[in-house]
């Protein structure tokens, strides 16, 4: 007031300053009578809302509903095609197929994975980040992933244990990966699968659409059985069963009728006392059955030297066994472009060209030796096959694979 005007002062109206002083009072009173009545509040705050909705109250415009074909996940990750691969110990990853970048004829490749000494790769294909990756374990369970779902990485990286991604059961074992596109439609396709005990089963494709995430069962089987191969098929294949004593059978896919996933499946090969199944693959013309013995013996043997027999039969003779070469570990369809990796008992790991090992017209023979062993009494206990590549010591492992002499091949008669 000291700093005012005189003239200000003067027009100052007391009344007025009065009226406004009582009604602040009034006020300072009704609200204090309002936060100490719950009643009260809740009816000044029914009167404002019914208020706001007199004066805004109109028809909502927006119309909500459900749509069709909400958008996905799966749309909002681009579309590319990976590699991915798959160890013995487990691991699988998934890569760019871009990071793999062509050579020129004669180059040295690229390092494509990082693997534990006693480790190697076991499985490798190039499918879409969209695509269905089936992945069937030993016990007869499957498990479904979209591509993208692998873990991406590195072309040198190791990659995730399966565990971290498959719900699958303590002890369960990974024993074949199918990639397909399209399962709830695909009707054209089906699952050829192998036991150990030598009992064929063929699936349709699209019996597989509804995966849940801890698997499904897509074969029983007896207690102590347990799955072998899984391969693809266009219902107009020769299926070939090998086993651990060296016989085989090759029959059409069409003997095996089409079942559900809770068929147990039918006799592919009659098994002698103690022997097993040790491996199955289509039997593609112009291609070679490659046999691997326990003492590190093999073989290529043309496919057509296989005749087509009824399924469920003892079969025909595979491979001459004797004491020298030791039993069949493996066998694999192949074009001779191929490496081969053969581990043994002691970790030992050897990769040589499937070229190396010599192509025989006669189905009982020893073979020739492929592997040769550090410590004695040391065996091959498992074969895989991998994409060529040329290695410094390639022409090393050239000689490993040594063919022997005439006087040891000991060419049996079929039976």
């Amino acid at each position: 007031i000291l700093d005012m005007r005189l003239k200000a002062l003067q027009g100052l109206d007391r009344e007025k300053l009065e009226a406004e002083y009582k009604e602040l009072e009034e006020k300072i009173a009704y609200f204090n009578q309002l936060l100490s009545s719950d009643e009260l509040l809740r009816k000044v705050l029914k009167e404002e809302l019914q208020a706001i909705s007199d004066k805004f109250g109109d028809d909502r415009v927006t119309e909500i509903q459900d749509v069709e074909d909400e958008i996905d996940i799966e749309d909002l990750i681009e579309e590319e095609q990976c590699v991915f691969t798959l160890t013995q110990a487990g691991y699988i990853k998934r890569t760019p197929a871009s990071e793999y970048t062509a050579q020129s004829k004669g180059g040295m490749g690229k390092k494509g994975i990082t693997t534990r000494e006693e480790d190697y790769v076991v499985d490798v294909f190039t499918a879409s980040t969209h695509d269905y990756i089936l992945f069937f374990t030993d016990t007869g369970k499957v498990y479904r992933k979209k591509g993208y779902q692998i873990p991406e990485s590195g072309k040198a990286a190791k990659g995730t244990n399966i565990v971290n991604i498959l719900q699958v059961e303590q002890g369960e074992r990974i024993q074949a990966m199918i990639h397909t596109r399209d399962i709830e439609h695909d009707e054209s396709r089906y699952l050829v699968m192998v036991t150990r005990n030598g009992t064929v089963k063929r699936l349709p494709v699209g019996t597989l659409r509804n995966l849940r995430n801890n698997g499904i069962r897509a074969l029983r089987m007896d207690e102590g059985d347990q799955l072998i191969t899984v391969r693809e098929t266009d219902g107009a294949q020769k299926i070939l069963i090998a086993t651990h004593d060296g016989q085989a059978v090759c029959f059409d896919e069409n003997d095996v009728r089409p079942m559900g996933r809770e068929a147990v499946g039918v006799r592919g090969i009659r098994l002698r006392d103690g022997d097993y199944v040790v491996g199955a693959a289509r039997a593609k013309p112009g291609y070679q059955v490659l046999s691997i013995t326990e003492k590190g013996y093999g073989k290529r043997t043309p496919v057509e030297e296989y005749r087509i027999t009824n399924r469920g039969g003892l079969g025909i003779k595979n491979y001459q066994i004797t004491d020298k070469t030791g039993k069949i570990v493996g066998v694999k369809v192949v074009d001779g472009t191929e490496d081969l990796l053969l581990m043994t008992q002691s970790g030992i790991l050897i990769r040589t060209p499937v070229e190396n090992i010599k192509e025989t017209a006669n189905r009982a023979t020893q073979g020739v030796i492929v592997m040769r062993f550090k410590e004695e009494g040391d065996q091959v206990i498992s074969m895989a096959l991998a994409e060529h590549e040329d290695t410094e010591d390639a022409s090393a492992e050239a000689e490993v694979s040594t063919e022997i002499s005439a006087n040891e091949e000991n060419p049996t008669a079929e039976t």
